[in-house]
């Protein structure tokens, strides 16, 4: 295994296991950190990202967001409340540097468009999620 697929499949555990946490603590985004381990997976380990897929945990973040059904309103607020809390810390954080509250902000802006265009998904497509998996 090359490096690269090294490091993504570590970022991707590392993803993976503090969207894992997320499920029971409510501040942490389960989704975003769910799909960002996919992708990692997706290029370092096609295995682990097909074991992802299938989990009966993460499996709907992904088929949910693959299939574009859409993310709830619930984790889309909780996403944007986290992003823009660490990255407010983070600005804080590093003040010393001029520049760098300003890429946090692109950032967090880039970000914050990008979850926002994702589409909401409405209550009777999560009702279906929820029977499905049950």
């Amino acid at each position: 295994m090359h490096l690269r697929n090294r490091l993504l499949v570590v970022a991707g555990g590392i993803s993976l296991a503090v969207g894992a946490v997320g499920i029971v603590v409510p501040i942490l985004p389960t989704t975003p950190l769910v799909l960002l381990a996919a992708a990692c997976f997706s290029t370092g380990s096609p295995r682990l990202r097909a074991w992802l897929e299938i989990t009966p945990y993460f499996g709907h973040y992904i088929r949910n967001y693959k299939d574009k059904v859409g993310v709830p309103l619930r984790v889309k607020a909780v996403s944007l409340t986290f992003l823009w809390s660490v990255l407010a810390i983070s600005a804080v954080a590093l003040s010393f540097s001029g520049w760098m509250p300003m890429l946090l902000l692109v950032v967090g802006l880039c970000v914050t468009v990008h979850i926002l265009t994702i589409r909401t998904m409405k209550e009777e497509a999560l009702t279906e999620c929820s029977d499905r998996e049950a």
